[in-house]
């Protein structure tokens, strides 16, 4: 976690996803902060950063040894591997970015179900350098997205409607497209693929809600509802192009 200190990007990967009842492999997210660390329960993420900063204060029997210098939590090998395929250098965020966009492939999560089932994700790496740099810039679209910094979140999908007082008085209720936090105020446009949506094996639009029973929304959260809606949907499109470009991935 000390690692999350400074600007980072941290890959949160979850194993045993049988245990939390999800029908589908899903405990992949990405971080930018620190996280919790749920260590009382089965299912829960670990943290896998992208960088190491490595201290130089003589805290730890290493620490003469550091520069100081942040470095790749990636096995050099990997990089002189694709280095060798790709006649290119590659950098640790092509290779992250890369593996992000393997993760949200739903061919990959059904044909490795029975494995994710037992152990941490393996990764296959394709020997075709556009193929890894088209998935490359769909796992940045991902990632953007999931850390709602997107340009494409600009203009949400979903609306929040209705006159209240923005409580959270009841559990979250779908109907028509609309997700009511009350009787009569509501986010529109949640088409049943977002509603369903889930990571972690969490139903995302419904216990983000639920976290803020009998609360009263502020304006940063109603705006961050609307782009959490709307970051799902781009989310289920971006999954399809991958899908389609995952074949070639495992020739």
């Amino acid at each position: 976690m000390k690692h999350m200190m400074q600007e980072n990007l941290g890959l949160c990967i979850g194993a045993q996803w049988s245990s939390i009842g999800s029908s589908i492999y899903d405990v992949v997210l990405i971080t930018k902060y620190l996280i919790d660390f749920n260590i009382y329960r089965r299912g829960g993420e670990l943290l896998f950063p992208l960088y190491l900063y490595q201290k130089t204060d003589k805290t730890d029997l290493f620490s003469d040894h550091e520069s100081g210098e942040k470095k790749p939590n990636i096995k050099p090998e990997l990089f002189e591997e694709l280095k060798t395929k790709y006649k290119k250098e590659i950098t640790p965020e092509e290779i992250f970015y890369y593996i992000y966009a393997i993760l949200y492939s739903n061919t990959y999560r059904t044909k490795y179900a029975e494995f994710l089932r037992i152990d941490f994700p393996r990764i296959p790496f394709t020997s075709n350098y556009k193929l890894f740099i088209i998935l490359g810039k769909l796992g940045k679209q991902l990632a953007d997205l999931h850390l709602l910094k997107s340009d494409g979140l600009n203009k949400p999908i979903s609306k929040f409607l209705g006159k209240g007082d923005n409580k959270v008085t009841q559990r979250p209720k779908y109907e028509d497209e609309k997700v009511f936090i009350n009787g009569s105020q509501y986010f529109n446009h949640v088409k049943e693929e977002v509603w369903s949506y889930q990571i972690g094996g969490y139903q995302v639009c419904d216990k983000w809600l639920k976290d803020r029973k009998d609360r009263e929304l502020s304006l940063d959260e109603i705006e961050t509802y609307c782009k959490i809606v709307t970051a799902l949907s781009k989310t289920i499109d971006l999954q399809k192009e991958i899908d389609e470009n995952y074949e070639g991935v495992e020739k």
